[in-house]
């Protein structure tokens, strides 16, 4: 974690929080939006919660069966933001230079030359993250956490805004492997597109027949624009009332008799992190107690992990999280 990171969740973090700059948060925000739901029908909470990790610095993990427009997400949004994406199909043979890149002979020069990897670009969509090997799954941790990679010895930055939006079948699906839980720690946020309702799937079927979506959505954004609504969004206040809240928060799901692994250090920031974020799309310079109830479902559930007799009794992590949240006194006292 960086020192820049953990000075961005204080109240003091930057200049403080200037009105003019929030509400350019939110509108470039809702024109980012709004492009991406022409080509996701339906889903507008799904295409919100994307932009709210953009914006935070997180990365994105999207679980749920093929052919319900996880990719296709994530290539709204590249394009909306005019921004360099790469797709990592993540398969068994997949290797971890693959995705870092690799130092090349060249025997003109008589030196080593880097090729960049799959990872050097804003939006990374990495396809079936669970297929890989463990071994290669962990070559993104770096990529994620720290934003660089380090090949032979030397360090490569990666370009802001760095965003990996991961996509993973179900874990009951053949030939995967569970994501270990310090890699699903390093994603913000998980969400599962689910299903279209079926209004928005005949709509789907009389667009997308006809003509591509995706091939006729326009850049209303770029990666110029999108880093400076990411300094913004971390001048957003937190007061220290809502730090404690979110630390009950996570405490909670500590100290929970059916989790068996409770929200780490981490949980907590990204929670706070994400909520500064979606403050700054409601068009607010200051964050409250809701932000985080209605973010830590998505921002928190992929980390817990129930007990087996939790799960024996077919309670799901999603709903142990709901109980608890009901039960965290709102100032943290």
């Amino acid at each position: 974690m960086t020192s820049a990171h953990h000075a961005a969740v204080g109240p003091d973090a930057g200049t403080g929080p200037d009105p003019a700059r929030i509400n350019e948060v939110g509108e470039g925000a809702k024109r980012i939006q709004d492009a991406v739901e022409q080509v996701i029908e339906g889903k507008p909470e799904v295409a919100r919660l994307a932009l709210v990790v953009l914006l935070a610095e997180g990365h994105l993990l999207i679980e749920d069966v093929p052919g319900v427009g996880k990719t296709m997400l994530s290539k709204a949004l590249a394009r909306a933001i005019d921004c360099s994406v790469r797709r990592v199909q993540f398969t068994p043979d997949l290797l971890p230079s693959d995705i870092t890149g690799v130092s090349v002979y060249n025997q003109e020069t008589r030196d080593f030359e880097f090729r960049p990897g799959g990872v050097f670009a804003n939006i990374v969509v990495g396809d079936e993250i669970n297929r890989a090997s463990p071994k290669t799954q962990s070559a993104m941790l770096e990529c994620m956490e720290e934003r660089q990679v380090t090949v032979d010895g030397t360090t490569y930055a990666l370009a802001a805004p760095f965003l990996v939006i991961a996509t993973q079948n179900p874990i009951e699906m053949e030939g995967t492997y569970a994501l270990p839980e310090a890699q699903r720690d390093r994603f913000m946020a998980r969400v599962s597109m689910g299903y279209p309702v079926k209004s928005a799937e005949i709509a789907m079927l009389a667009s997308h027949t006809a003509t591509n979506p995706l091939a006729e959505l326009q850049p209303v954004s770029d990666a110029e624009e999108v880093r400076r609504l990411i300094e913004s969004v971390m001048t957003v206040h937190v007061s220290e009332a809502v730090q404690r809240h979110a630390v009950g928060i996570s405490d909670a799901t500590r100290t929970s008799r059916e989790l068996r692994l409770g929200a780490s250090p981490r949980a907590t920031l990204h929670l706070v992190r994400a909520a500064k974020a979606s403050a700054a799309l409601d068009g607010r310079d200051f964050v409250i107690p809701d932000d985080l109830l209605r973010l830590a479902p998505d921002v928190l559930t992929h980390r817990l992990v129930p007990t087996v007799e939790a799960a024996a009794s077919g309670r799901s992590a999603r709903e142990i999280l709901t109980d608890l949240l009901a039960q965290v006194p709102i100032h943290g006292d």
